[in-house]
């Protein structure tokens, strides 16, 4: 019987030959600069068992895979009020249109695209007060659910995503204009960019993304941090929004809710089982981790993991 590092094993020697595809994302210089062959998976199981394959202590920037944590921190703030300024449905489109954005009046459609997640960034910023505390606030909860306190942001990348993050600033002045966005834009943005520089491992992230596996509560050290109603929301719109316009094609192959950076990390839930993550630079089309992507789909298939 195949073991959990069997198949990691497995996974890791049918990707190989496809680590030179794809591109890394060099519109943030400081992501260019990474080692584009780097492959590295995780998962964590609720006993607090782990297994690692590739280079699975490697931190990398995480970018929208924080979208996540500040989700779940607003979520858990706001509850369904939240809804009021960001959507929950699936935008068809790339996660940082301008396009979609102007047509429905400033609302982005989901946190999960850039629009979203400085909303819901802003929405931080108005619980919290300060910049600092928002960033510490999302940080320290990173901390908790990874159980680590070792956790920190990149200031180069953080400092060339201000640089080129035009179109960033381009989607939060356009929802300035529509009165979906409270504070100072450039301090809005600024916050929202120093979280996606959060670097962290698949080791560390795969031991994070635990609690949104079992209803909201860390299973290994039992702590609460979101209701199980919550937990469902978050799930779904992974499965729905977690890979922008790629998500139908993700829960096609891969069947699992789950969320991508263009950093190359991509995380994944199995309900009730384990959480896992994948690190591979080079990305698809989409945005997404390439072999990240192949590497989730083989897994489920071997595994029977998926949720469909």
């Amino acid at each position: 019987m195949l073991t959990y590092q069997d198949v990691l094993n497995d996974i890791y020697q049918k990707i190989e030959p496809i680590l030179n595809e794809g591109k890394v994302a060099d519109y943030i210089p400081a992501l260019a600069q990474v080692n584009p062959e780097q492959f590295a998976m995780s998962i964590t199981l609720f006993d607090g068992s782990s297994y690692h394959v590739g280079c699975s202590d490697e931190k990398f920037s995480i970018q929208s895979i924080s979208k996540v944590f500040t989700f779940t921190k607003a979520l858990s703030i706001y509850s369904t009020d939240l809804y009021k300024r960001v959507g929950k449905e699936p935008s068809g489109n790339p996660f940082n249109s301008l396009v979609q954005l102007e047509y429905e009046s400033g609302i982005p459609r989901n946190p999960f695209i850039n629009a979203g997640a400085i909303v819901v960034t802003d929405t931080l910023i108005n619980n919290y007060k300060t910049l600092d505390a928002t960033y510490s606030e999302v940080s320290n909860f990173i901390k908790e659910i990874s159980d680590n306190k070792n956790i920190d942001f990149d200031e180069n990348v953080c400092s060339s995503e201000i640089k080129h993050g035009h179109r960033n600033l381009a989607l939060a002045n356009l929802m300035k204009s529509f009165n979906n966005l409270d504070n100072n834009v450039d301090d809005v943005v600024k916050t929202y960019f120093k979280h996606c520089s959060i670097t962290m491992s698949t080791k560390e992230l795969s031991r994070a993304m635990l609690f949104l596996a079992n209803h909201g509560t860390d299973p290994i050290t039992n702590k609460k941090f979101i209701t199980s109603s919550q937990t469902k929301r978050i799930n779904s719109v992974m499965l729905t929004c977690g890979h922008y316009d790629a998500s139908g094609d993700f829960a096609y192959h891969v069947g699992l809710p789950g969320k991508s950076g263009v950093g190359g990390g991509i995380v994944a839930v199995v309900p009730n089982v384990m959480s896992i993550a994948v690190f591979s630079p080079r990305l698809n089309s989409w945005g997404n981790s390439l072999a990240g992507t192949k590497a989730l789909e083989i897994f489920t298939t071997k595994t029977n993991l998926s949720i469909f």
